[in-house]
């Protein structure tokens, strides 16, 4: 009969600590959004595509989709003019709430931190979705009287709260910015 001996180096075994994924976003720079619309603010320059349309030929009212192919991400703006009476408001902001609410089914918690820029007349609501939900980011600002624009976050993949939470915190900023720099004309 043989006999296996194990012979060691001596040294004592360490456990490898525990890695986490680290993912480096380059700092924003902010730009002017070059778009025709009635209303101007500035986008990240790491926004690869600015595509805008006008959506109906009846109404005043666009749809603009900020890609960042980097990062697998679009936020989606949809603006409408406010017709006279205010009705359709009313039916705006409803319509903007009901997106966010229909994320509950799914979302561990929906903070929401009001906007307002009393000085250039810029109202709104941002509603951080945290969970896994296909929209992570919702928000609308308004004047009141003649503009409403809202907007969305989306990602191309398969929602994973803790996989898209790095680009989603970047993204959520640069969604604040842009609600800090509307003007309306």
């Amino acid at each position: 009969m043989g006999i296996l001996m194990l012979v060691s180096c001596g040294e004592d075994y360490k456990p490898k600590p525990k890695a986490f994924l680290r993912l480096d976003y380059p700092e924003a720079k902010y730009v002017g959004a070059k778009v025709e619309m009635p209303f101007t603010f500035e986008t990240n320059m790491l926004a690869t595509k600015l595509i805008s349309k006008k959506m109906k030929a009846s109404t005043e009212s666009y749809g603009i989709n900020i890609e960042y192919q980097t990062l697998k991400g679009t936020i989606f703006l949809t603006y409408k003019a406010i017709e006279g009476n205010k009705k359709n408001l009313e039916d705006f902001l409803r319509d903007a709430q009901k997106l966010t609410l229909e994320h509950t089914k799914k979302a561990d918690e929906i903070p929401v931190t009001p906007y307002e820029n009393s000085s250039q007349k810029v109202y709104g609501m941002l509603s951080e979705v945290k969970g896994n939900v296909a929209s992570p980011a919702q928000f609308y600002v308004t004047d009141s009287v003649n503009h409403f624009l809202t907007g969305s976050l989306y990602f191309y993949a398969r929602p994973n709260y803790d996989s898209i939470l790095p680009a989603a915190n970047y993204l959520q900023k640069d969604i604040k910015h842009i609600m800090e720099t509307i003007r309306w004309k």
